[in-house]
């Protein structure tokens, strides 16, 4: 999730480190906060890899600041994660999130319609933060106040995504 992230945003522009931390962190950091012992492994990594070039700019009033930038091997790599998101990329709502907010840069509205398909067809698997005898709780089945509104609130956020993906692809799989 994390080089997704990287490389979706500097797919947008170049950004120093600490524009690029605030950026993820704006996404998705108050669910999953990202930490310099996390995130500048993470670009070495990248531009070890070739799919990051740095250069350095001087600082406004400060020390030199480290610029990054997509390479074509980084861009390919950001195309190819997001035409096969792995499977915790699609069941979890903040991996899928960053899966959404890049997905734009897929050229192909059908690449693009099936990692929405892939979600959907997750959402429409029944399923519950609770089970009983093997089968999932629904709310009207939920023994305490509190549980109730946890499988309320998720049974019409649920809803709501459902609805929205059944339009997005409905609009992506349309002809030009």
């Amino acid at each position: 999730m994390l080089e997704l992230s990287i490389l979706g945003f500097l797919a947008e522009q170049p950004l120093h480190g600490y524009e690029l931390k605030e950026r993820i962190k704006a996404l998705s950091g108050h669910v999953r906060p990202v930490s310099d012992g996390a995130l500048y492994p993470a670009l070495t990594r990248l531009v070890t890899a070739g799919k990051l070039d740095q250069h350095t700019e001087p600082g406004a009033s400060a020390a030199p600041r480290r610029i990054l930038s997509l390479t074509d091997k980084g861009r390919e790599d950001l195309l190819e994660r997001l035409r096969h998101p792995k499977q915790p990329e699609i069941t979890d709502q903040v991996r899928f999130n960053t899966v959404l907010a890049f997905l734009r840069h897929l050229p192909d509205r059908h690449e693009q319609a099936a990692v929405l398909r892939r979600r959907l067809e997750f959402l429409q698997a029944p399923s519950s933060f609770f089970y009983d005898a093997g089968k999932p709780v629904r709310a009207e089945q939920a023994d305490d106040l509190f549980r109730q509104g946890m499988l309320r609130v998720a049974r019409a956020t649920g809803e709501a995504e459902r609805a929205w993906l059944e339009e997005a692809i409905g609009l992506l799989d349309r002809p030009n």
